[in-house]
């Protein structure tokens, strides 16, 4: 048996619930809301399954890259109106769809990267791989 293969370290996956990841894809949600502050950089963003959820929004994978982490509040009140109070709030940027959904297994907290789930996402983003130096062909 072969050990399992990864993206490079620095490319994490980041589970999120529907109807967020919905959120994202097809509004403005550019917070999400964690129980502690994460590192910036690119993530893989995984959307979580719900059995009540509409499944043609599971549908929706994406890349984006976490720009910040901050508190709840500042001395001028929330961040956003996707903020909630009590978390760290990840503040999203650069987020690119996929037109086909790498279907793959998450957590909610950062989790490694499959390497043919990475590979299979830089297929459908070329234009990714100049902003990844680290990626070797």
């Amino acid at each position: 048996m072969t050990a399992p293969r990864y993206a490079p370290d620095w490319m994490r996956g980041i589970t999120i619930k529907q109807p967020w990841t919905a959120c994202i894809v097809n509004g403005d949600k550019r917070i999400e809301n964690r129980p502690r502050a994460w590192s910036t950089g690119w993530r893989l963003l995984h959307a979580g399954a719900e059995k009540s959820m509409d499944r043609a929004a599971l549908c929706d994978p994406l890349v984006a890259r976490i720009t910040g982490s901050h508190g709840s509040y500042t001395d001028t009140g929330p961040c956003s109106r996707w903020a909630q109070p009590g978390c760290f709030h990840l503040a999203l940027d650069d987020v690119h769809v996929l037109l086909l959904p790498v279907p793959c297994r998450g957590a909610l907290g950062p989790w490694r990267v499959p390497l043919d789930v990475f590979e299979q996402v830089l297929l459908q983003l070329p234009h990714l791989t100049e902003l990844f130096p680290e990626v070797t062909s």
